[in-house]
């Protein structure tokens, strides 16, 4: 079955709008585990207008699912990760200032710099993914770097869903293949909700995890968080 991991970057918006400490991110993440989560995501950004480092080191010891920093690979962010040890790390080519992780990584053009930052990680013992697009030459230079597993960058099937779900998930199933091949695991978010999911894991074979943040807490508006997380792991199965 493929793993549900719960980005909590939303929640911690939602607290940082208002000052304060409502929502707790900490124990609204401990809950995400208990409603069936199997993995909590956060992706801290050097301006900290969501998730804060000091969530980071306060999160650490409270889960008992896997932990997922994302982030892009400044000196800064390099050494929350080493100092926090979660079970993965995601490496996001996100430059200081954008709104959201919109592209992969020209994993080809900028091997040497991952290479390196994949090495100190796994060297911490640290599983390490890769922000990538599909194309399947790029897949193979991310292989080249040492890294575990990539992480499918999915905001183009989900603008294409609507209009031809065959067409949009077909080059995610390539890439899938070509991910398998190279000997990586395979991750994939940005945008998969209710409506796409299950296409996507039924057509996308090897995928081990997703990652789903905004489309979860906005559902749970309508249908509350433990019943939302409980319909997504549905449409895993």
């Amino acid at each position: 079955m493929t793993k549900l991991s719960v980005n909590i970057n939303k929640l911690a918006t939602l607290r940082n709008a208002r000052g304060g400490n409502n929502p707790d991110v900490q124990a609204w993440a401990v809950q995400l585990e208990r409603f069936g989560a199997q993995g909590i995501t956060v992706h801290p950004r050097p301006d900290e207008r969501h998730i804060r480092y000091a969530d980071v080191h306060a999160l650490k010891p409270l889960l008992t699912t896997e932990f997922n920093i994302e982030g892009y690979p400044n000196e800064s962010f390099i050494r929350l990760v080493l100092e926090a040890k979660p079970a993965q790390v995601t490496l996001v080519p996100d430059p200081p200032g954008v709104l959201t992780s919109n592209a992969g990584w020209d994993a080809k053009a900028r091997k040497a710099e991952l290479k390196a930052v994949v090495r100190r990680f796994k060297d911490a013992g640290i599983r390490t993914s890769i922000f990538m697009e599909t194309d399947p030459d790029q897949i193979a230079h991310a292989a080249e770097t040492g890294t575990d597993r990539i992480e499918l960058y999915t905001g183009p099937y989900a603008e294409g869903y609507a209009g031809d779900r065959h067409a949009a998930v077909a080059p995610f199933a390539r890439a899938a293949d070509a991910a398998g091949k190279a000997g990586l695991g395979l991750n994939a978010g940005h945008d998969l909700d209710l409506r796409n999911l299950a296409w996507f894991r039924g057509h996308v074979p090897g995928l081990l995890e997703v990652s789903i943040g905004h489309a979860l807490v906005c559902d749970a508006l309508v249908y509350g968080m433990e019943n939302t997380v409980q319909l997504y792991l549905r449409e895993l199965r």
